[in-house]
């Protein structure tokens, strides 16, 4: 796999990662990926291949993109999401909320690499042993559906049994959080509310509006909208007509049910707690620019100390 000029995969967003955000991401130096439900039908999900296959076609850039694939069994296109990422050989194929192992014999049958998203230590264990390249460690702070660990804790101990590559999320958003990641031993980050304000996110303008005037004193975790956890913004939830100080019992999940889902997600909005870190809307390039320069900046400075 080429090697990033950055650490990081852009991390895929419901509703928010479409071709643009991923291309972009890709020629900016970093791995773009997106997830297949942004697409309302495996047509169009294969124009999106087309679109991103090809202008991503140079050696340079071949390697550096990712679809995530829902597997939870109540996902009617789980199956046929799967054989289209086989079809035009997504290098990276991320699953989320179920097993890993229907993917693994046929990504691994062209090269391509499986990475699980995972929150607990019993999964990231059942997805190890099922035999992924990678471990997404969703943690604390993350956007969108978030998990609950410290980082600190998580790392080291799936570093226990697992030798494979490593991406830890929640709340990273600086070029000082992605040095402290690999200084923990990841080998990734994911990073997501960071792109949410790009010009190439899909996230209408009152969104990206709303996540350059937040804080972390803004997000509220809850699994009322969608019945699993996740991080929101508070102002948008205020204006969903919720009481965010006193959520509703967690909604019952169907991911069956695509059309309901994608109205939750479309009017209420995700964002991790490191949204503070965004004051402004920038391209993808200007973004991983100034991530660079902090990371560089951060190396730069311990490595200084260790003299």
């Amino acid at each position: 796999m080429t090697h990033p000029v950055l650490p990081i995969i852009q991390a895929p967003m419901f509703l928010l990662s479409g071709p643009e955000m991923v291309i972009a991401s890709a020629q900016a130096g970093i791995i773009g990926s997106f997830p297949t439900p942004n697409t309302r039908t495996a047509d169009e999900l294969e124009q999106w291949l087309i679109t991103i296959t090809t202008a991503l076609d140079t050696p340079k850039h071949r390697q550096s993109w990712a679809i995530n694939l829902i597997m939870h069994p109540s996902y009617p296109r789980r199956e046929s999401d799967l054989e289209l990422a086989v079809r035009y050989r997504a290098p990276i194929v991320i699953t989320a909320l179920g097993s890993p192992k229907d993917a693994i014999e046929a990504v691994h049958s062209y090269g391509g690499k499986v990475y699980a998203d995972v929150i607990t230590l019993d999964f990231a264990k059942k997805a190890a042993a099922a035999g992924v390249d990678g471990l997404a460690l969703v943690c604390a702070g993350a956007g969108g559906h978030t998990g609950f660990l410290s980082p600190f804790a998580f790392i080291k101990e799936v570093r226990s049994f697992f030798s494979g590559d490593l991406i830890l999320s929640g709340a990273i958003s600086s070029g000082e959080a992605i040095h402290a990641a690999q200084v923990m031993g990841a080998d990734y980050v994911y990073m997501g509310t960071r792109f949410i304000a790009t010009q190439e996110s899909m996230a209408a303008d009152p969104y990206k509006q709303m996540v350059v005037a937040s804080n972390l004193s803004d997000i509220v975790t809850s699994d009322a909208v969608t019945g699993v956890k996740a991080n929101w913004l508070r102002a948008s939830l205020q204006q969903a007509g919720f009481d965010p100080d006193n959520m509703p019992p967690a909604a019952d999940i169907n991911f069956a049910q695509a059309s309901i889902d994608a109205k939750r997600w479309r009017d209420i909005w995700s964002a991790g707690q490191g949204v503070g870190h965004i004051t402004k809307e920038e391209s993808i390039e200007q973004v991983v620019a100034a991530l660079h320069q902090e990371y560089q900046a951060s190396v730069n400075h311990w490595q200084g100390q260790s003299l």
